[in-house]
């Protein structure tokens, strides 16, 4: 039995909660936050040194606001304990690699929640390319602003996921970007912001994202050589368009996709991954920092 803590109780930490109590082998031994809005029948602490003496977790979920990832996730990593840090590692690229070493030092396990790599629609839109030579690819995640929120703009919140997914399906660098951004609603922070990538093999790429949207999505478009593919990341499913011909007619095709919640999977990965060391598909810190330094350093 594994024994895993969620430290922060938010939107996420809540989710983690909900599904890390449903799966076998797990037993959730302890829950932190400075704040306790719900009744849980796990030990709830307000002190994550406190919580560590204590509870002595294998593995902890760290689901608090961004600026706040460095200095819990350097706790654990002194007590020893693995750590899953959702999205991005951390809030600059400097405390990334302060976590990156902490991580290496105490040999510890550790990944950042980069729960997209597990839509099915991702998973199976990859499975499609690895034999396809790519062209183009075109990503939108777009949206109501999010009121809870505050720390982070757009960039680091919601392009961080694409800058990530574009190198994760395509296997390829990142050579060079250009990205533009504006504040039209947001107090302090970027809330539309269009990122423009040269991936190696002159493959292009390009990321619309924003919070002045009515209405949630998320999709993925990847031109190759002889098709071309459309992933709807909300509804999970994608579409093939392929054997084209000079009168502009085509082939299309819908791809059987098995529709699942991501962060089921994620988990199941992440406690494999405890287990057995096969990280699978789950995102490092060296990914974390890589699209940190274009989404922050913008």
């Amino acid at each position: 039995m594994i024994k895993i803590a969620i430290i922060g109780l938010g939107a996420m930490g809540k989710n983690h909660y909900r599904i890390l109590s449903q799966l076998d082998g797990v037993e959730v031994c302890a829950l932190c936050d400075v704040v306790q809005n719900d009744p849980y029948n796990e030990p709830f602490f307000h002190d994550v040194d406190e919580m560590l003496d204590t509870a002595r977790p294998d593995a902890v979920i760290i689901a608090v606001p961004t600026f706040l990832h460095k200095e819990v996730a350097l706790k654990c990593a002194d007590k020893g304990v693995h750590i899953f840090i959702e999205k991005p590692a951390a809030s600059t690229v400097q405390d990334a690699k302060d976590i990156l070493n902490a991580v290496n030092a105490a040999g510890i396990k550790s990944c950042v929640g980069h729960v997209e790599r597990f839509n099915p629609v991702v998973q199976a839109l990859k499975d499609e390319l690895a034999a396809k030579e790519i062209f183009s690819v075109a990503v939108t995640r777009v949206g109501p602003f999010p009121p809870r929120i505050a720390d982070v703009g757009v960039l680091t919140d919601l392009s961080v996921h694409d800058i990530d997914l574009i190198r994760f399906i395509t296997h390829k660098d990142i050579l060079d970007q250009s990205i533009f951004k504006s504040r039209k609603i947001h107090n302090h922070h970027e809330d539309n912001a269009v990122l423009s990538f040269e991936l190696t093999d002159s493959v292009i790429a390009n990321i619309t994202t924003n919070w002045l949207t009515p209405f949630k999505k998320r999709c993925i478009e990847v031109a190759c050589q002889d098709s071309y593919f459309e992933a709807d990341l909300i509804a999970q499913s994608l579409t093939e368009y392929s054997s084209f011909s000079t009168n502009n007619s085509y082939v299309v095709r819908g791809c059987h996709i098995k529709k699942d919640e991501p962060l089921i999977k994620e988990l199941e990965t992440f406690i494999s991954y405890l287990k057995t060391g096969e990280r699978g598909s789950l995102a490092s810190i060296e990914d974390s920092i890589i699209t940190l330094k274009i989404a922050i350093q913008s």
